[in-house]
C-alpha cells in the first residue's frame, strides 16, 4: 500500500482488483487497473498533488472541452 493511501483506499483497491480478476484479467493488469482507479478517485477528491505530465494532460483536456462549448 502506498504511504498516502488510507484504509478506505486499500479496501477499494482490493475490491476493484478482485472484480477485475473475476472478469478474467491477469493479476498484473488487475493491479494496474485497481491502482489507477484508486489514484483517479484520490485526485478527483483533491488528495493528490498534480505535477508534470498529469497536470499538462488535464490542462489540455480542459482547454479542448472549453473550445467545444463555444458556439460558432
Amino acid at each position: 500500500m502506498p504511504a498516502r493511501w488510507t484504509d478506505k483506499d486499500e479496501r477499494q483497491y482490493e475490491h476493484i482488483k478482485a472484480g477485475e480478476r473475476e472478469m478474467g484479467r491477469s493479476l498484473k493488469r488487475s493491479k494496474q487497473i485497481a491502482a489507477a482507479t484508486v489514484n483517479k478517485r484520490r485526485a478527483s477528491e483533491g488528495r493528490t498533488e498534480t505535477t508534470g505530465a498529469a497536470a499538462a494532460t488535464r490542462t489540455r483536456k480542459t482547454a479542448n472541452r472549453a473550445k467545444k462549448t463555444v458556439k460558432r
